[in-house]
């Protein structure tokens, strides 16, 4: 689709909302990307996900969708599938992709099977021995949900006293929870747009670490790009980033998140297979030191549409 104009892409769903914890943040996002398509002649129509998307989508006959659906059931594969079964184009990575993106301890299954650096990890539950625990990994660590966004029920633990009170709060989802090694580092993010990776941005907060507030209210929270690091190992990162994303055959766009450690060893963290187009969010961050505005970025993504 990417030669095809603006008003002949026909009537675009723009999917947000949803009903995952990221809610409000998709519907930021879809605003903005709503807004953007309109503005250049796209027929966009604003889609607020609930159970009965599919009914919807039949009864307005779009001809693509823009899935601007963070967290569950907008990034787990259940909508993609839905859309494959319609055989309504969408943006972004597919099932299989979304499906394994979404869950971090898969994510780090496959990239530790294909040799890629990942940080150590532990699956945490009910019965986990918290003193085994911080023996496999070292403290501080960090112990977060399997398959939520947004840093949402993250938490650093710095004592072995602290880790059921973060399972628990990790664990409040219903989901899977993890423990991971903690990197000594600086955070770097990746976007990746039509196979290609956008330069690396490095994020500079005062929190523990880049979590939620860090991500969508602080206003002291630093986005350095160009990132500070020289060109061959801006290049390395790329490379990684683009490595990552394609081993876990996701398509489109995306935005992987990175340390590097002290000793300047990178580790890859997670991929976002629909990274947030909000005010404070990354890709858009990336995209323009390129040169690309927010409106032509949205366009370019939405003329990926697959299915």
């Amino acid at each position: 689709m990417s030669s095809v104009s603006a008003t002949a892409l026909g009537r675009v769903a723009v999917l947000m909302g949803g009903w995952s914890a990221e809610r409000e943040i998709s519907l930021q996002s879809g605003q903005a990307v709503f807004e953007a398509l309109c503005e250049q002649g796209v027929d966009a129509h604003i889609v607020d996900v609930d159970r009965r998307i599919d009914q919807r989508l039949r009864e307005n006959r779009f001809d693509c969708a823009f899935n601007i659906l963070h967290g569950s059931g907008g990034e787990d594969g259940v909508i993609q599938g839905l859309l494959e079964l319609l055989e309504l184009p969408y943006t972004g990575s597919g099932v299989m992709a979304s499906a394994l993106s979404m869950d971090k301890i898969m994510t780090k299954r496959v990239w530790h099977a294909a040799g890629l650096p990942t940080p150590a990890f532990v699956e945490l539950n009910a019965k986990s021995q918290w003193d085994e625990v911080v023996q496999t990994l070292g403290l501080p660590l960090v112990v977060k949900p399997a398959c939520e966004g947004s840093s949402i029920g993250i938490s650093r633990v710095e004592e072995a006293s602290q880790l059921a009170d973060a399972w628990m709060m990790a664990a409040a989802g219903g989901g899977e929870v993890l423990a991971e090694q903690w990197i000594d580092g600086d955070e770097y993010t990746v976007g990746i747009l039509e196979d290609e990776a956008l330069p690396v941005i490095r994020l500079e907060t005062s929190h523990a670490f880049y979590d939620f507030d860090a991500k969508y209210a602080a206003n002291d929270t630093r986005y350095h790009c160009p990132c500070g690091l020289d060109r061959e190992q801006e290049i390395t990162l790329q490379n990684l980033s683009k490595q990552a994303f394609d081993i876990l055959d996701a398509k489109g766009w995306g935005r992987i998140d990175l340390m590097r450690d002290r000793d300047g060893n990178d580790w890859l963290i997670e991929l976002n297979t629909v990274p947030g187009m909000t005010s404070h969010s990354l890709v858009p961050k990336a995209a323009a030191a390129t040169g690309m505005d927010f409106k032509s970025l949205v366009l370019k993504i939405l003329r990926t549409c697959h299915g």
